[in-house]
C-alpha cells in the first residue's frame, strides 16, 4: 500500500506542533488527574466519570499518535516562485462569467476551503497542479465539470 506524502506549510507544521505540545502537556496531565479522582471513588464497573475519562484518554492518545505520524512523514513546502502550480502556490483562477477567485494550495491536513485553502488532493487542486498562467483547466467535481483559466500564480 503506497501512501501519498503529507504536505504541510511552515504555518501548518507550527500549528500541529503547538497542538501536540498542548495535548502531551496540560491536556494529558488534566486527564490523569480526572482518572485518579474517578478511581478513588471506588467501584469502577459503574463509575461513569471513570468510563468517560477512559474514553477521553483513548481519543487524546489517538490524536497524539496521528499528529506525531503526520509530523514524522510530512514534507514541508515553502511558498514558491514557480511558474507552475505546486503545493504552496497562491493561485488566482476565473470561471467564464464569474469573478476571479484566489486559492492557496495546501496539503490535505491544512485544507480549509471556506478560507480559500484547498487541498492538492481535491478535484480543483488536482486539476491545477503543474499548470501555468494562461492554462484552461478542467476539474471533475461531484457537482459536475468546472472549467477555469489560471490568471496568476504567486
Amino acid at each position: 500500500m503506497t501512501h501519498q506524502p503529507t504536505y504541510l506549510t511552515p504555518e501548518g507544521e507550527k500549528k500541529l506542533k503547538a497542538e501536540l505540545a498542548e495535548l502531551t502537556g496540560p491536556r494529558r496531565e488534566d486527564l490523569a488527574k480526572r482518572l485518579r479522582s474517578a478511581i478513588q471513588m471506588g467501584d469502577l464497573s459503574e463509575n461513569a466519570d471513570y468510563h468517560k475519562a477512559k474514553e477521553d484518554q483513548a481519543f487524546l492518545e489517538g490524536r497524539i499518535l496521528e499528529i506525531e505520524g503526520v509530523l514524522r512523514t510530512a514534507i514541508i513546502v515553502e511558498k514558491t516562485n514557480s511558474d507552475v502550480v505546486t503545493v504552496g502556490s497562491l493561485v488566482t483562477v476565473q470561471e467564464a462569467g464569474s469573478e476571479p477567485e484566489t486559492y492557496s494550495l495546501v496539503g490535505a491536513k491544512e485544507a480549509d476551503p471556506r478560507n480559500g485553502r484547498i487541498s492538492n488532493e481535491s478535484p480543483i487542486g488536482r486539476a491545477l497542479m503543474e499548470h501555468k498562467v494562461g492554462d484552461v483547466v478542467v476539474a471533475e467535481t461531484p457537482g459536475g465539470e468546472i472549467k477555469f483559466k489560471i490568471l496568476k500564480i504567486e
